[in-house]
């Protein structure tokens, strides 16, 4: 009995042997392909893209485009941010993704103390690099990466000219900004200021505002007022406009006036085809979410260090109502 005890164990253990050397050779006849390291990588990057302007034609293309580009390079970006420009509720979002620790943060620049010590201190110490996109912050102020976005000098610059082409080279503009104007602003006012200084018929006036309506009809109003013979307006921000072109023509036509300003969303675009504003500088939003998750992607798989700290720029064009 035993003997044959011993017979059986010794057949079922070369049955297992056998079966266990057929599955082998099935395996490593497979033509395995291991993901390289980058692609290992790049399936793990988490980017969050924060805006203050959360659900707007314009911050809408960016979204897309960014999610998009994120997707084909197998890596995941959530939108997040806040409506109306809620400062607060912004600073919050950017917050909380350093504390999630993301792998890498696009963000709307914004010129504050606040902002700058998330991104310059919590930021840098959890080693989380940051990309401001479509508004940057001063370098010198700032630890972020770089920049994606477009050259707002050379906005100005190229607002300035066309006016100067449309208007002549006499006259007498109001640069209209906010009250608390953001970096942004400040460099397409020096870009304008820039090209108009060459002129020295030409009188430049610099008024402030809230984007409040009521605000900016009183503002106009009293412009208007206190300088009938003007001749051109620029608005650095398009909020501006409707409340401002509602006060010109309670009193007068709008045709004596050479208007123009920055954006392209609905209402400016409205604006213009009713040849109420004569041109405006359209950005790229959409190559701006592109580029800005491209140039993300080459930092953290070390194709591209350091990135540009001057930024990439994205394109800008006049749009003109005679064009339309």
């Amino acid at each position: 009995m035993r003997k044959v005890i011993i017979m059986f164990l010794i057949v079922v253990c070369v049955v297992l042997l056998y079966f266990t050397f057929i599955s082998g050779s099935k395996i490593l006849s497979l033509n395995w392909e291991l993901p390289n390291s980058s692609e290992q990588a790049a399936s793990n990057y988490q980017f969050v893209l924060i805006t203050q302007e959360l659900e707007t034609p314009f911050w809408d293309k960016v979204a897309k485009s960014a999610i998009d580009e994120a997707e084909k390079n197998a890596a995941s970006l959530e939108v997040w941010g806040s409506y109306g420009n809620n400062q607060e509720d912004f600073l919050k979002k950017i917050e909380i993704a350093i504390y999630s620790q993301v792998d890498g943060i696009i963000v709307q620049g914004l010129d504050t103390d606040a902002f700058k010590e998330l991104t310059n201190i919590k930021a840098a110490s959890y080693g989380i690099p940051i990309i401001t996109v479509a508004n940057d912050v001063p370098i010198e102020k700032s630890l972020r990466k770089t920049y994606v976005g477009s050259d707002q000098y050379l906005a100005g610059k190229m607002i300035g000219k066309q006016l100067v082409e449309d208007m002549g080279e006499n006259g007498k503009v109001a640069i209209l900004m906010d009250a608390a104007p953001q970096y942004f602003q400040e460099q397409r006012r020096e870009g304008i200021k820039d090209v108009l200084k060459e002129y020295p018929q030409i009188e430049v006036l610099e008024e402030d505002t809230s984007q409040a309506r009521e605000k900016v009809i009183a503002m106009t109003k009293d412009l208007l007022n206190r300088h009938p013979d003007i001749n051109g307006i620029i608005a650095i921000k398009a909020e501006i406009l409707a409340g401002m072109i509602h006060e010109i023509e309670s009193r007068s036509q709008i045709e004596p006036y050479y208007i123009y300003s920055f954006d392209d969303n609905e209402e400016l675009t409205s604006l213009l085809n009713q040849r109420k504003v004569d041109g405006i500088i359209e950005q790229s939003p959409a190559e701006m979410g592109e580029m800005s998750v491209k140039v993300l992607l080459e930092w953290m798989n070390n194709e591209k260090v350091p990135l540009d700290l001057f930024g990439y720029q994205t394109d800008i064009r006049i749009i003109k109502a005679e064009d339309r």
